[in-house]
């Protein structure tokens, strides 16, 4: 019998999450496998994915930690300013407005990045990694967790063998349900659709986020174009029972009622990314280890798009889980311990829960109907627009600066 691969970590799942796992480790001594069913060389394609994320600022600290900042450096948009404002019709009480503005000299509050730019500078990263193999597209045909390790065996025949099993597979992970963990979900009966447009007007490095009775609509500035066009990502959200007509509109249509949404903020726009369109929904899993498996990214939560903190939570679980293990090798320790693990449950499990259920209030608070509700928001806003250390504390959380942060996200090697 062939003996297996071994390594200090499998990773099942090789997006966003899992490579930048592996990366990170590998900064640190540590090597990894990474199984993922895709092709890489379709998930980097530019038609593949139109969506751009907001790194927050401690998340770009660890980017440049592990290697990946500089290789993004030209495709970066920081964002100085976030304008947020409810968009109900003013007879209806609409038109409260907050906004968060950073100073010349503190950190931006996040920094918009194409997906797929993400994806190339993290293969570049892998691809220079000795400590990191890719086994890509690549299925698992059989798992075993045994008292020892963790035995991963491919649709080739091929064995994977290490003390640790990360699942970072998304929202649908196989692992995750076959290793029976309870997960809590629903449907917020929405759709986002998401893209990319130019606009006429510039965008002066802020982010618009405008909450209508029928979900928030955002704009987030990107770098330029090669042509010097000034171009913005959008996430538009609406109820399911509207999402199927709006996919349907060409493009002239749809450009009008993103036009129409802006009210005017950036001018005429021209669709330049490809439109999508998903459900969205919620879920969580209170426990994210057990024996010999970890769950990280969303494998182990999934967040309403609203506050643009679902890949930060990743990326965060990233930089915690590296610490706890990075740390336990150098003690010597099983890296599939149970009490080694047990650390990072305890240091995840509490801010993903929170981050969540406040993302889901969020998103709760701003689609009630009506004027009172409204009316609501409006004083809310207000409210917080008078009070300067509710708004630190705010863009402390929007730069992934609150808590206990580990030391990738203050910018340090473990």
């Amino acid at each position: 019998m062939t003996e297996p691969l071994r390594s200090d970590v499998l990773i099942s799942g090789g997006g966003l999450v899992g490579q930048a796992l592996a990366l990170a480790l590998a900064r640190h001594g540590l090597s990894s496998q990474i199984v993922d069913p895709a092709d890489p060389v379709a998930t980097i394609a530019p038609g593949f994915d139109g969506r751009a994320s907001a790194i927050a600022s401690a998340v770009w600290r660890m980017f440049e930690v592990i290697g990946i900042a500089d290789r993004l450096a030209d495709h970066g948009c920081p964002i100085r300013a976030i304008k947020v404002s409810d968009g109900g019709p003013k007879e209806n009480g609409g038109g409260g407005e907050l906004d968060f503005v950073t100073a010349e000299d503190a950190p931006a509050l996040g920094t918009m990045v194409e997906n797929r730019r993400l994806r190339l500078a993290l293969a570049a990263g892998i691809a220079e990694a000795p400590l990191v193999r890719l086994f890509a597209p690549a299925k698992v045909a059989a798992r075993d967790v045994g008292p020892h390790g963790v035995t991963l065996t491919l649709a080739d025949g091929t064995t994977l063998a290490a003390p640790l099993l990360i699942v970072a597979e998304g929202r649908r992970s196989p692992t995750r349900d076959a290793a029976g963990f309870s997960i809590a979900n629903w449907s917020y009966h929405h759709h986002a659709m998401i893209g990319a447009v130019v606009h006429a007007k510039p965008h002066d490095h802020v982010a618009h986020e405008i909450f209508f009775p029928s979900g928030p609509f955002a704009l987030l500035p990107l770098v330029d174009d090669e042509r010097g066009r000034h171009r913005s990502a959008f996430v538009w959200t609406v109820s399911e029972k509207d999402g199927p007509g709006f996919a349907k509109l060409g493009d002239r249509g749809f450009t009008a009622e993103l036009e129409k949404r802006a009210g005017g903020l950036l001018g005429a726009m021209e669709l330049v990314a490809p439109r999508m369109t998903y459900p969205l929904g919620f879920h969580h899993s209170a426990k994210i280890v057990a024996d010999r498996i970890v769950l990280v990214g969303d494998a182990a939560h999934g967040i309403h798009p609203i506050a643009g903190q679902g890949l930060n939570l990743g990326l965060r679980d990233v930089a915690a889980l590296t610490e706890v293990l990075v740390e336990g090798a150098r003690l010597g320790l099983d890296l599939g311990d149970a009490a080694l693990l047990a650390r990072y449950q305890r240091w995840r499990g509490l801010d993903n829960l929170m981050v969540s259920l406040a993302t889901d209030g969020l998103t709760r608070l701003f689609g009630i109907p009506g004027r009172t509700a409204s009316l609501v928001r409006r004083t809310g806003l207000g409210a917080v627009q008078r009070m300067p250390a509710l708004k630190r504390f705010f863009m402390d959380e929007a730069r992934g600066e609150a808590g206990d942060l580990p030391r990738l996200l203050a910018g340090t090697e473990i």
